[in-house]
């Protein structure tokens, strides 16, 4: 593998001659989209360059897709950045920390996980205010901590690999101040019941229970008045149970259906069909379930189609493979237009990294945990020993992919600045504020 592609290939970021207009990209991936919530995705990748980052998963696929490979393909996240880690508890009630967002999804090669990881490093640490130095030491902390726990990996018997786990959030920081924010974080998520959670998130409207309206981010439309839609919506539950083992059918079987509302997610997700269903076992003891539709990933066009007919299908099953635990709700459906959806919990200790309050070392600290999710995630589908070896003991690999890691964060920035271009121009109409 070296021989075909030396590791010092991987460095550095040179935009081909024939690159497409990065708005044309953005603009291409909003189709299928709601378009009343497009203003709010573009208003959210408008507020810096890190933000833009997160939402422009389709741009670096078409970027990556022009890099060196190595050929070697495993069940990739296809959208790897520092945001898309976090902790969370296990059906067990362990908390451990992973990654936690699989919309993209796909068998691909490995070293685009690795090379968009360590490039969102760069763009934190520039959204921060750190130095260069800091930046790049950031972005190589995790492409090393990656090469050395896939080390580690190729030599457990393969059993233990499988089973093996990154402990909570807060033991993966250093910084005494940060830790105990995520402990008592944790500690106020163990806490809170599911009583807490109906309070904050629904209310009995004249004895009805009712998601809590918060427009634009959370709302009921006007179809909720439409007996044809509960009856879409009763076809989705059902077919979403069958997505269940028999067990979770039996668990999910207890609660019943009283309210949905659309809800928008994330950056890069914005404008997609999303909604929170609330179930009740009884009049305090909710559950609450996030329907996320899911398009074609934006690696498709590079990589490969999915084997799965239902991208609901193929979120969930390549949630299962990479993660460590999953939640005991995840499943999919087919909705309306034959749209896709894959369904999670809404809440379950989800503990998100606190990226804006982080010190240089605190994401040195950070960078290594995430490095250190993606080898064990990799080791899983992939051959943990050739990627180990292809890479080394040293540190070659590692400056050569936060070399590319710096360059193609410059990059962003120039996308940044065309979709401020791009808006100043009356090409993109944005929303800001939500």
């Amino acid at each position: 593998m070296r021989e075909k592609l030396p590791r010092s290939r991987h460095a550095g970021w040179q935009p081909p001659k024939a690159r497409r207009d990065p708005i044309d990209v953005l603009i291409e991936s909003s189709a299928g989209r709601i378009p009343s919530l497009l203003p709010i995705r573009y208003g959210r990748m408008l507020q810096s360059p890190f933000a833009f980052y997160r939402g422009a998963a389709a741009i670096m696929a078409a970027d990556l897709a022009t890099t060196p490979k190595t050929g070697v393909g495993v069940q990739v996240c296809g959208d790897c950045h520092l945001v898309n880690f976090g902790g969370f508890a296990t059906p067990e009630r362990r908390i451990i920390f992973d990654i936690n967002d699989f919309d993209e999804t796909l068998p691909a090669p490995w070293e685009w996980d690795v090379k968009r990881l360590s490039a969102s490093f760069v763009a934190a640490a520039r959204n921060n205010g750190f130095a260069k130095r800091e930046a790049r030491a950031a972005a190589t902390a995790s492409v090393r901590s990656y090469r050395e726990h896939l080390a580690s990996f190729a030599e457990m018997p393969t059993l233990q690999a499988w089973y093996a786990s990154v402990s909570g959030l807060a033991e993966t920081v250093g910084n005494p101040r940060l830790r105990k924010r995520y402990e008592k974080v944790v500690r106020e998520e163990r806490v809170h019941g599911s009583a807490h959670e109906f309070a904050e998130l629904a209310h009995y409207v004249d004895g009805v229970p009712r998601i809590k309206d918060d427009p634009p981010l959370v709302f009921h439309a006007d179809i909720e008045h439409d007996p044809a839609f509960w009856r879409h919506v009763q076809r989705e539950l059902q077919h979403y149970r069958e997505s269940l083992p028999d067990d979770r059918r039996v668990l999910f079987d207890r609660f019943q259906l009283c309210d949905m509302a659309a809800k928008v997610v994330g950056v890069g997700s914005v404008g997609t069909a999303c909604a929170v269903a609330l179930f009740l076992a009884a009049k305090e003891d909710p559950l609450f379930l996030q329907f996320k539709e899911a398009h074609a990933s934006v690696l498709e066009p590079f990589a490969g189609k999915s084997v799965y007919q239902n991208h609901g299908e193929r979120v969930v099953i390549g949630q299962r493979l990479m993660q460590a635990a999953s939640d005991i709700f995840l499943g999919w459906t087919t909705g309306e237009e034959a749209r896709h959806f894959y369904v999670r919990q809404l809440r379950d200790v989800k503990i998100k990294p606190m990226i804006e309050v982080m010190e240089p070392p605190d994401l040195v600290s950070y960078a290594e945990a995430c490095g250190w999710a993606l080898a064990r995630a990799h080791a899983r589908s992939g051959d943990a020993a050739v990627l180990a070896g292809y890479m080394g003991r040293g540190p070659t690999f590692d400056e050569a992919i936060a070399d590319f890691a710096v360059d193609y964060a410059d990059q962003n920035e120039r996308d940044h600045q065309a979709l401020v271009a791009a808006v100043r121009a009356g090409r993109i109409k944005v929303k800001t504020g939500t």
